[in-house]
């Protein structure tokens, strides 16, 4: 059954261009009468008749030709740009915004960063370092990591405290 507009639409033209309603619903996958149904309501939602129907043939009338001049490239350009949109899921490309501690930083994104950068060029990362808890999605980040364990400088100041303690 036919669901959307852009379908309906979709489903003129090909009634139009095959101007058999049987061959065009072989085409689109769908019944012969929900095709018909939904070419119908369409001509009575816009209030003109698009197609001259006979027992034998069907054809656009001058309305159905105006519309078919203007949706062809329509919806050509359209399929045009969601083939070239579904064609960037296959590749990474933009930029990720990431919020890290500065002990993540150093120990397990800074070995990784050129192999990533080879694998990814397309790819900008924008790495900020907090060791404060942030929420993600206000901030802006696309990901991040964060830890209960202390900071960064308190972890220092706690390891030299215990240094001078035993010595």
């Amino acid at each position: 059954m036919v669901r959307d507009e852009l379908s309906v639409l979709s489903a003129f033209i090909a009634v139009a261009e095959e101007r058999s309603f049987t061959r065009a619903a072989k085409q689109l996958d769908i019944s012969t009468s929900g095709l018909s149904h939904a070419i119908r309501r369409l001509e009575e939602q816009i209030g003109v008749r698009l197609l001259t129907r006979t027992t034998r043939s069907v054809s656009p009338t001058e309305a159905g030709e105006q519309l078919l001049a203007h949706l062809r490239p329509a919806l050509a350009d359209s399929r045009g740009t969601l083939t070239t949109l579904s064609g960037l899921q296959a590749k990474a490309i933009g930029r990720v915004r990431l919020l890290c501690p500065r002990l993540a930083a150093t120990t397990v994104l800074a070995p990784k960063l050129g192999q990533f950068a080879r694998d990814y060029p397309d790819v900008e990362l924008d790495i900020t370092t907090d060791d404060s808890r942030v929420d993600l999605v206000s901030a802006g980040f696309d990901a991040g990591i964060q830890s209960k364990l202390l900071p960064i400088n308190t972890f220092r100041t706690s390891q030299s405290q215990d240094r001078t303690s035993t010595a």
